[in-house]
Order: structure tokens, then C-alpha cells, then sequence
């Protein structure tokens, strides 16, 4: 077989995706469409037509503008309530605008690379976060404005300034510019492996891929789709695209929940679902009930699929499909509702934007089908997939190298064209939806007084996905007690990375000749009746 599996060629297709499907664009074009059909809703009965989340995001821009934020200059935004931040995100976007969403875990430096590395000058803040923002302010020479949503203490934080004040002031007459596939939508933050979290520079047209490849008929004009995930994830950004450029509905919550997930469905006629793997687990191991079919989903977009998928799928009565992709790629391998194996990813994406995709060795020269190697890409069609890092440029090198993007994460390909992911070839971790760095989670550990070598990394969680696991040395003259050591963590780092397992050994595995550490070793031993367990002392 071919050592490149690729799309039809540009030729026979457009380069670019139609503009109006860019969700600022599609904004505008739905509320003069349909003006009063819903758009946004929450599940505890908060709702927004389509007319009214135009105003609201007009606002927005019209405000951005207000505060002297020049388009193409960078907003961050680390908001609570989704409806906020769908409507900040689509404001930023109509003003013109980068994005730049923040995970709501983060805080100290973490917070201040992220908004000192996207050169951001002005963020949008939930009052329960802005303590955060101001302890930072100091390192942050760029940050102009902090926007509040929600109430605070003017007094107090004499910098900051009320959202609805200045919502309240902004010019109702403004003209914003219409988006173009190949200007920046945002700055993504993903895990770095071997340094600091990298700011994917994500154009429009590559942020309408994430969800452009589902199948045709997931969505009509006026359906609902129920996304329970977070708007700082591409995950959650993703489908919020897709159901605005199809003129849908999305519906969602605050935090997804297993128990609500199905009440939630059936409450809001939703007939397509987005989720990541762990939810899906989460769901399949509830208790099955009579009228789990009951339900008005048709089918689910999800990632990556489960081992009892066949019987997910007979259970709840709906249809699946999945993809892989990354927040630096949109999936360009991707299935339809006829999946295949529950290991794979999929085929090669066909049509728009005419992906190409390999399994290569070391060196970059493809492997025969059937043998395992790293999974790079790239695309035919301009700004499909990411512009780079932002301000990393040596990090950007790496990635695109000879021409692809290397994905960092082993594939396999079958005799059918079928990709299977194998693991991780960077040192990453997953643990329930969220990417941690594995530099991040030591660099923490590390910060201990008691801690001199610390080595993180993954183990399996018992609902798929990953935990996170940490070998730790004992600097010399201390003890490491693993409760006290998790309980400084869990006061110093966002509480997804906080390990799960904490083992004390004398010294860390390392290659004989490089010392370069063997983290396959700690992977391969994984949790023994020495190691300490957070979730048993809970």
C-alpha cells in the first residue's frame, strides 16, 4: 500500500471554507435567519434566541472597543458560566478580536504565563476569580483592563471594572469587521511536555475544522445539541462552532454530570451529544435502567471510544462517531457512524482540507502498514491547521518538521486504511478530558522542600484515560510524608493535576550513558501496594 494516505486534491475543491460558517459570521447571518429561534441555553432554563446573542455580543465588541482594545490585540477571558463565555468569546470575535480562554483551575504562575505569553490586555473575569488576576497584575505589564462579571469590591480592586458598567456605556451603533478564514480566532493553550503550556495560534478556518467533519446529518437547522464541556477546551469551543454554523441550539451546563447527563438530554430534546472518552465510560458504568433508549439522541460525538462502545451504543439507542485531532490539529482522521473497531480513529478525512497523513519512524520516512510510528500531518488547504506557537518559535520548528506537523502520539495503520493510536510518544497525561503536563506536575513537586528528583507521569484510570502518578526522591536529610506532600500540592496546583499516586523510592531509573530517565520503567511497574493512594485516604 501507499506510505501516504491522502484526500482528493486541492483541485477538486475550494481552499477555504465559506466564510459565513465563521461563528461571528454565523451570528449575524442566523439572527436575521431565524431572530427569534433559541441559540444558547442553560440547563436550569436560562435561554437566548439568536437575535438577543447577537445584541449581547455586539455589546461585548462595542465595549472591547469602548476600553481602546485595538482589533487583532489579544482578550482573555476566565468566566464560570458558559452562556458568559460563549457570549464574551463571540464579542471578542465580532470586535475583531484574539481570543485567548483560560482554564478555570489555573492561578498563579500558571494564570501569568498564559496571559503574559499571549501578550493579553485586557481579561474578562468571573468575580469568584478575580483574586487570581489581581495577585498577578504585577507580572503583567500588558494587562490594561480587567473586566468583572458578577459582583466585587470596587474598593478593594481599584483596577478592575464592572462588566455591567461597562456593558451599560458601550456605543450601540458599531460596525465590526466579518471574519476571514485565515485571521487568528484565538491562542489555545495546550500541555506542554518538556516546558511551559504552548499557545496554539488557531485561525478561523481551523477552528471551523474541529467540528466540520461530523457526519451531515448530526444537526439540522433548529436542533439541539447538549454539550456538557467547558468553553476554555477546543472540545467545548468546538461544538459550540459547529451548532452555530448550523444554525442549532446548544445546550449546556456548568460541569458535566453522569447522573444529570440523560435528565438533561430528554429536558432539552437535544439529538446530538459531544463527550470525551471518561464521560463515556462514566456513563456506561451507571446502572442500566428500563427506558435508558428513551431518549431523543441520535447520535454522539465522541473521543476516544470505549471498549464496550457495540454495547453503548445498543444500550442508550444512538449512533456514534469518532476522530482524532489535537488542539494543534483539527481531526483529519476521522470515522462516520459506521466506526469500525472500537480502537480505531478512523480513516483519513476526505474532501476540505484535503489532509494528508503518515506513521513515520525517528526519522521521518513512513513505516509499513501494520508497524507502529508517530503520527504527523498537514493539509492542502491553507490555515486549516494550527500558525504555530505563539512567541515559541524553536517550539514551533519542532513540531514542523519537514513540511508536517508531528503529533508526538504513536499510530498504527491497518491493511484497510484504519488508524489505531498506540500511546504517547510525548510525555503527556489525560486525565478525565484535561491534558497535563508532565514538566508542569514536577515542576510543583519539585517546589517542595522535602522533594529532590520527582518524575511524573500516567497510569490507567479505572474509567479510562489516565492518573496521574509521581516518583519521588527525598532530598538529602528530609522525609517525604505523601499525605503532607499531596495536601501542599493540592494548595499550590490546579486540582486535575494534583497526583493521584505518590511513590517514595530511592532513586529514579535513568539511561546508563545519557542518565536521561526511563519514565517506560515507572509506567510499566505502575501502583504497587507501596504506593501511596489519595483517593484511599479520602
Amino acid at each position: 500500500m501507499s506510505d501516504r494516505q491522502h484526500a482528493p486534491t486541492p483541485a477538486q475543491g475550494p481552499m477555504l471554507p465559506d466564510r459565513r460558517l465563521l461563528a461571528p459570521n454565523a451570528l449575524r447571518h442566523w439572527a436575521a435567519e431565524t431572530p427569534d429561534a433559541a441559540f444558547l441555553e442553560h440547563v436550569d432554563g436560562r435561554r437566548l434566541s439568536y437575535r438577543d446573542t447577537l445584541a449581547e455580543a455586539s455589546r461585548w465588541a462595542a465595549a472591547l472597543r469602548a476600553l481602546d482594545v485595538a482589533p487583532g490585540e489579544r482578550v482573555a477571558y476566565l468566566v464560570a458560566d458558559p452562556l458568559d463565555s460563549a457570549l464574551v468569546w463571540l464579542g471578542t470575535g465580532l470586535a475583531g478580536n484574539v481570543a485567548v480562554p483560560v482554564n478555570s483551575a489555573y492561578f498563579g504562575r500558571m494564570l501569568t504565563h498564559v496571559l503574559g505569553n499571549s501578550d493579553a490586555v485586557a481579561v474578562v473575569v468571573s468575580a469568584e476569580f478575580l483574586d487570581r488576576v489581581t495577585e498577578e497584575a504585577d507580572r503583567l505589564p500588558d494587562l490594561r483592563s480587567v473586566i468583572v462579571v458578577g459582583d466585587f469590591d470596587p474598593a478593594a480592586n481599584p483596577g478592575a471594572i464592572s462588566s455591567a458598567a461597562v456593558l451599560a456605556s458601550a456605543p450601540e451603533a458599531a460596525e465590526f469587521p466579518v471574519a476571514e478564514p485565515y485571521e487568528t480566532a484565538a491562542i489555545l493553550y495546550t500541555s506542554g511536555t518538556t516546558g511551559l503550556s504552548k499557545g496554539v495560534i488557531t485561525p478561523w478556518a481551523a477552528m471551523h475544522g474541529y467540528w466540520s467533519w461530523v457526519p451531515d446529518d448530526t444537526l439540522a437547522t433548529g436542533e439541539a445539541m447538549y454539550c456538557p464541556m467547558a468553553l476554555f477546551h477546543i472540545s467545548g469551543l468546538g461544538s459550540l462552532h459547529y451548532t452555530l454554523s448550523r444554525g442549532g441550539r446548544f445546550l449546556t451546563r456548568d460541569k458535566f454530570s453522569g447522573t444529570a447527563f440523560w435528565d438533561d438530554v430528554r429536558a432539552g430534546g437535544a439529538v446530538a451529544a459531544g463527550l470525551v472518552g471518561p464521560m463515556t465510560a462514566l456513563l456506561n458504568s451507571l446502572p442500566a435502567k428500563p427506558d435508558d433508549a428513551d431518549n431523543p439522541l441520535r447520535g454522539v460525538i465522541l473521543g476516544p471510544m470505549i471498549a464496550e462502545m457495540a454495547a453503548f451504543e445498543d444500550r442508550f439507542g444512538v449512533r456514534v462517531a469518532t476522530s482524532y485531532g489535537m488542539t494543534e490539529v483539527p481531526p483529519l482522521v476521522v470515522t462516520g457512524w459506521d466506526h469500525g473497531p472500537w480502537q480505531t480513529s478512523g480513516r483519513v478525512r476526505s474532501g476540505y482540507p484535503w489532509a494528508e497523513v503518515r506513521v513515520v519512524d525517528e526519522h521521518d520516512v513512513p513505516v509499513p502498514s501494520g508497524e507502529t510510528g508517530e503520527l504527523v500531518v498537514r493539509a492542502g488547504a491553507p490555515w486549516a491547521l494550527n500558525a504555530g506557537y505563539h512567541k515559541m518559535p524553536e517550539d514551533t520548528a519542532r513540531a514542523w518538521r519537514n513540511g508536517w506537523f508531528h503529533t508526538g502520539d504513536a499510530f498504527r495503520q491497518d491493511e484497510d486504511g484504519r488508524f489505531s493510536f498506540v500511546d504517547r510518544v510525548k510525555d503527556a497525561i489525560r486525565r478525565r478530558g484535561e491534558n497535563i503536563s508532565s514538566f508542569e506536575v514536577e515542576s510543583f513537586v519539585l517546589d517542595h522542600p522535602t522533594v529532590r528528583e520527582c518524575a511524573a507521569f500516567a497510569v490507567p484510570g479505572a474509567l479510562g484515560g489516565d492518573e496521574v502518578m509521581v516518583a519521588v526522591v527525598a532530598a538529602d536529610g528530609e522525609k517525604i510524608e505523601p499525605a503532607d506532600l499531596a495536601a501542599y500540592l493540592t494548595d499550590h496546583m490546579p486540582g486535575y493535576m494534583v497526583p493521584r499516586y505518590i511513590d517514595v523510592v530511592d532513586e529514579l531509573p535513568r539511561n546508563t550513558t545519557s542518565l536521561r530517565l526511563r519514565k517506560h520503567v515507572l509506567r510499566d511497574r505502575g501502583v504497587t501496594a507501596a504506593t501511596w493512594d489519595r483517593e484511599q485516604t479520602r
